[in-house]
């Protein structure tokens, strides 16, 4: 059985690595989507594509990596096709893991199986969370794979979130080029 999961991972955290494990748990193999792949350096999506490829791939074991596929997806901004646009990038899959309503949602609608995953602390193992740690100074390595850590900061990532217009409270300062 193949599963399949999606997410931003801006960056990637523990959480996440926790739920590529309790679904590589359950399944033979498992379709990772990389969602927003076309959005980098703004405030939410402060990341490429690439550089989130990485962080996920460097963060598996061996056996892990051979039972992973990890599929960067561009947005469509329309709900109605992002199922079939999902399918039409990705391998076959029999299984959505997500506890996202709108995800769950539009998987269950096309006729997937839709199951939830474990909670692994989200007001703590956030993105958003980990972002406002690296920008106001605050511990933060500990919540990402020490790949991760290391790589965010040779990419200076607090530089790169402050650039993208995330303050010191998550907010935009001034204006930014799309």
């Amino acid at each position: 059985m193949r599963g399949l999961i999606v997410g931003r991972f801006q960056p990637l955290h523990l959480g996440h690595v926790a739920v590529i494990r309790e679904v590589l748990a359950k399944c033979d193999d498992l379709v990772i989507v990389i969602g927003s792949a076309e959005e980098s350096h703004t405030e939410k999506n402060p990341f490429t594509a690439g550089e989130r490829y990485q962080m996920i791939i460097s963060s598996l074991t061996p056996e892990q990596r051979a039972r992973v596929h990890i599929i960067p997806l561009r947005d469509v901004n329309r709900y109605s096709i992002w199922v079939n646009h999902v399918e039409s990038y990705v391998p076959p899959f029999d299984i959505v893991f997500s506890n996202s309503g709108l995800t769950r949602s539009l998987f269950r609608h096309a006729g997937y199986e839709v199951s939830r995953t474990k909670a692994y602390n989200p007001k703590v193992y956030s993105a958003t969370n980990i972002r406002k740690r690296i920008i106001s100074g605050q511990k933060w390595r500990h919540l990402v794979p020490k790949e991760v850590a290391s790589m965010l900061e040779g990419l200076d990532a607090r530089s790169r979130l402050l650039d993208s217009g995330m303050g010191t409270e998550g907010k935009r300062r001034g204006c930014r080029a799309r």
